[in-house]
């Protein structure tokens, strides 16, 4: 649709509500086209005027019609109207008792847009009204999804779900990432998916630890559903309208795919929650996560223990010799907090490494190094298979099915615990790459 499109659109509606709405609209439009008269006697007039008068009565009604019909579209063209059954939501942009205090000082805090109305948000995301109706619309049983769908293998077993969205929703929760759900306050002990941290920043503040406890929230992301989602950002600074249809955006139901009669639809099996895959996902879940890591890293502190969160692997670290960890207290404290936060603990994932046996923290060893300092490392079965990887590629043997990017990743991946060691891992790969370059192609495997 052109840009000149979308503006006819959003100034058809406000030409009839300056007007004083449908019935004055429609009553202003057929007077000038001349359809209603006003003041007419209709005893003194003539059979063949009487019977004009009729006919323009009969027009003015058909006009009537058209007109009102008309005006719904230029209504719906310009608002949401219904967003789908179980969701509520209204056209009307107003304020309720679950709005906070001083709204626009909290936008203004986070420097977050002031999207007033659906109408603002959708001018804000470029797109036209229906078709951000289409992007929210909720149905139980859908012919389509705005998702591509597939699983992964999890490394405990079974398998974990990935929901990526199609362009027309990415392109619309990558605007309310960037502008909205990453500027939200987070916690600290956040480490996964902010700027600046990593698996490295997480794992590093565990490093040389007497004892390291893991534990993992289960169903994490269906666990963050869409009440919890509007509530975010209803806290966050935005009325219910604009509230609801951010949180429809940022959320979908799981479904399964039926066929019937040679035709496949999407039943949701469950309510809508944050998808994994989706761009907003991680940040919402940061912000979301916010008094439940302040909670933990409050217990930590006064317990002695340190504590960082990275997406859903919380981990607590005891770095005293001088007396034994309290882990069973740890525990029993973090399942009450974890509850009343509306998280569980996925039990069977809780893991207790003490210095005698490795400890890894999100894939990266942190027992004490050889010379006693305390680090994060890649664990030396990685680096020594990255080393004969290349080796082979140097000396043109077959190895590894992994393309020289492919290496070149698992290298960064290096680089970031061990930065002279990826280095030098880098720049022989980057060497590779030129040679296969200068031969007209990729160095053989």
């Amino acid at each position: 649709m052109s840009d000149s499109t979308a503006d006819k659109q959003r100034t058809e509606w406000r030409s009839i509500a300056e007007a004083g709405g449908t019935d004055a609209w429609v009553h202003q439009e057929l007077l000038r086209q001349g359809l209603i008269d006003e003041g007419v006697d209709t005893a003194s007039m003539g059979d063949k005027e009487r019977k004009a008068y009729k006919a323009r009565r009969e027009e003015e009604r058909r006009v009537r019609k058209i007109l009102r019909k008309d005006a719904w579209a230029a209504y719906r063209r310009a608002h949401l109207v219904h967003v789908g059954t179980g969701v509520f939501y209204h056209d009307t942009a107003d304020i309720d008792r679950f709005d906070i205090d001083d709204p626009e000082q909290r936008r203004q805090q986070n420097d977050l847009p002031a999207l007033a109305t659906a109408q603002d948000l959708a001018q804000a995301l470029d797109l036209p009204m229906p078709r951000l109706r289409w992007l929210v619309y909720h149905r139980e049983v859908d012919t389509g999804s705005h998702y591509h769908f597939w699983t992964v293998p999890k490394r405990s077993g079974g398998e974990r779900l990935i929901s990526a969205p199609k362009p027309d929703l990415k392109k619309a929760q990558r605007w309310i990432a960037e502008h909205i759900s990453e500027r939200l306050p987070i916690h600290g002990a956040a480490h996964g998916f902010v700027a600046g941290r990593s698996t490295v920043t997480n794992a590093r503040l565990h490093a040389g630890a007497a004892v390291v406890v893991k534990f993992d929230l289960e169903a994490f992301y269906p666990t963050i559903t869409f009440p919890r989602v509007k509530g975010l950002f209803r806290k966050a600074g935005y009325g219910e309208q604009v509230a609801t249809v951010l949180a429809l955006l940022c959320t979908e139901s799981p479904r399964e795919q039926v066929a019937l009669k040679g035709k496949l639809y999407y039943v949701a099996v469950g309510p809508r929650s944050l998808p994994q895959g989706a761009p907003t996902s991680p940040s919402i879940t940061n912000a979301i996560c916010l008094r439940l890591d302040a909670r933990l890293a409050g217990l930590a502190r006064a317990a002695g223990w340190r504590y960082s969160r990275y997406a859903d692997d919380l981990t607590f670290s005891w770095h005293r010799r001088d007396a034994a960890a309290p882990v069973g207290r740890l525990m029993r404290m973090l399942g009450r907090i974890g509850s009343d936060e509306g998280f569980a603990l996925h039990r069977k994932k809780t893991r207790v490494l003490r210095s005698g046996r490795r400890q890894k923290v999100c894939g990266l060893v942190v027992n004490a190094a050889g010379d006693g300092q305390p680090r994060a490392r890649v664990p030396r079965k990685i680096v020594r298979e990255l080393r004969a990887a290349i080796r082979n590629r140097e000396l043109g043997r077959e190895g590894w099915d992994e393309s020289l990017a492919e290496l070149a990743g698992m290298a960064s991946y290096v680089h970031m615990a061990d930065p002279k060691k990826g280095r030098a891992f880098l720049d022989r790969i980057a060497a590779l790459q030129a040679a296969g370059q200068q031969s007209g192609g990729e160095v053989s495997s």
